[in-house]
């Protein structure tokens, strides 16, 4: 393809492969810290914390794999191969939970059961109790962050095992039935063997969402690798030590990585027949009925529509003197940061995605893959791959500045939106790079040949023929980029700067003080934000069935 346009060798590849070298840069320079010489500090944390770091971030992650399992595997299939009622609201509003970010649920239900919180205060107005006269489980806890994180991550898990179970060939689940399997057993011993590398990619995204998160571990007190972090580095204020607890958990997530390609690339299955008739629907009736409403109800009670009704109540009673200039200009920031990232994402997608279609290259192939590890990359660790790189590159210039024309330059990287944005693509690249490779692999090789052939160059063909074509997965792409912007705590809170705020750093800075209602406003709007692309998900998910 591309012999005819020779330039295209000469400035495509080497854009793919400095785009990759650009967005690495903070991975390669956590990834450096694992060899650095230890200090004092490093010492310190070593004897002190670090095992407790260790300790509990394997307890949340047990904890939210066993809790996003059991309801996100549970309600695929019920949603999937059963009939029941509510079973179509189901289908789609099991994935309403993922709007809520995890910091903002644990606000959420702080505020609403904390001793202080209406639930507990009901109680003992009811019953004349005191504080020792009975027992609330708590919620700032481990049990507690484990509980939060699992009612809004199982739709990962929900999200891909529905996908994988209507994927399922019927000629296989028919075969089990004739050989005496029940419907249980049947999904013991068939289904779920068979969507086991779609479970595992969901659950890996989930724990990776885990130890991702700063805001909610960090509310409940909990000591973390993420917590962990930013003590080390605002508190010591040791950036090695900082950076070599960032490498640990860098660790944990590229184990994570493995294991979910590794799952990928077992247990397939083909299609026995060309033709594709309705799953077999198996109809539950009296308390079997009743059981998997519970089941597919709960989790949408819990994940969505109670903390979803707290925050509508507090923000009706917080808003007359929450929503005001400064209000409009966090949501201005918040808004303006995200289109500008989600622009930028698949303009670099696009051209990835489409030099990965016009190279065949296993450079370019990997260049991109590299680029596509982002994602999975906690934004903690992002921000401090970002900040001592860039701030080292601040300083060179400035003391070369000072040393040969006595001008200071300041913070020209590091302290400046450059480095929030630069920290965004790092992170949400990835999303936008699968949903372009999802969308230009649609399309058959034959039209760029046709294209071709009415003298279109690569470029033309990509704007006037595939671009119209894949409309819908770029705005998709898009989308999804600009609500995980809008949601980001971590790498905002690390690198934005000084004086600048977004909702989520709002959120965040009021919930601290204790000010849960006053921070609904902002938790509403990220949550409200969140709703679009995950209503789009819900419409995809009901028609991923083939010839249905």
């Amino acid at each position: 393809m591309t012999a005819s346009y020779p330039y295209l060798q000469r400035l495509w590849k080497p854009g793919i492969l400095l785009v990759a070298l650009l967005f690495s840069l903070p991975i390669f320079t956590i990834a450096s810290f694992i060899i650095h010489p230890t200090n004092e500090v490093w010492q310190h944390l070593l004897d002190t914390v670090l095992s407790e770091y260790l300790v509990n971030s394997a307890l949340l992650m047990l904890g939210v794999g066993i809790g996003t399992l059991v309801i996100g595997v549970g309600c695929a299939w019920l949603t999937s191969v059963c009939v029941f009622p509510g079973k179509r609201f189901f289908a789609w509003a099991l994935l309403l939970p993922l709007a809520f970010p995890a910091y903002i649920i644990a606000y959420t239900y702080t505020g609403m059961f904390d001793y202080a919180g209406p639930v507990q205060t009901w109680i003992r107005d009811t019953t004349g109790w005191g504080l020792h006269d009975y027992f609330f489980p708590e919620v700032r806890s481990l049990g507690g962050a484990v509980t939060m994180f699992s009612l809004v991550l199982y739709p990962y898990v929900y999200l891909l095992s529905r996908a994988a179970f209507l994927e399922q060939s019927v000629c296989v689940l028919e075969v089990s039935r004739t050989l005496g399997c029940s419907v249980w057993s049947s999904f013991y011993r068939v289904a779920l063997p068979l969507a086991r590398p779609a479970i595992v990619a969901g659950l890996s995204l989930a724990l990776m969402e885990t130890l991702a998160d700063y805001g909610a571990v960090s509310y409940f007190g909990l000591g973390v690798f993420t917590t962990g972090i930013f003590r080390t580095w605002f508190g010591l204020g040791d950036g090695t030590a900082a950076a070599k607890l960032a490498a640990i958990l860098l660790m944990f997530v590229f184990v994570l990585v493995v294991i979910e390609r590794w799952s990928r690339k077992q247990s397939r299955y083909h299609h026995t027949s060309n033709r594709y008739s309705a799953l077999p629907q198996y109809r539950l009736i009296g308390i079997h009925a009743g059981l998997a409403f519970c089941a597919c109800f709960i989790p949408l009670l819990l994940g969505f529509l109670l903390p979803a009704y707290q925050l509508a109540t507090w923000a009706l009673e917080t808003y007359a003197y929450m929503i005001d200039i400064s209000f409009v200009k966090l949501t201005l920031h918040s808004i303006s940061l995200a289109l500008g990232a989600a622009a930028l994402a698949i303009v670099l997608a696009l051209f990835l995605a489409y030099g990965k279609r016009l190279f065949s290259s296993n450079t370019v192939a990997t260049s991109i893959r590299v680029v596509a590890t982002g994602y999975a990359i906690p934004g903690t660790v992002v921000a401090v791959g970002v900040i001592i790189p860039f701030a080292w590159i601040d300083n060179s210039l400035d003391s070369v500045m000072r040393e040969h024309f006595g001008y200071s330059t300041g913070l020209l990287l590091s302290g400046s939106l450059f480095a929030v944005m630069f920290a965004y693509m790092v992170r949400f690249l990835a999303v936008s790079i699968q949903s372009v490779e999802s969308g230009l692999g649609k399309i058959k090789l034959s039209m760029d040949d046709a294209a071709r052939s009415l003298a279109y160059t690569p470029v033309e063909i990509l704007m006037k023929v595939h671009l119209p074509l894949m409309k819908g997965t770029v705005l998709t792409a898009f989308l999804i980029v600009f609500v995980d912007v809008m949601k980001e705590l971590p790498a905002t809170l690390i690198l934005r700067p000084f004086n600048f705020n977004t909702l989520a750093v709002r959120a965040f800075e009021l919930a601290s003080d204790e000010r849960l209602a006053d921070s609904s406003t902002a938790a509403l709007m990220i949550v409200v934000v969140g709703l679009v692309p995950v209503i789009l998900l819900s419409h995809s998910i009901s028609a991923s069935r083939v010839g249905s």
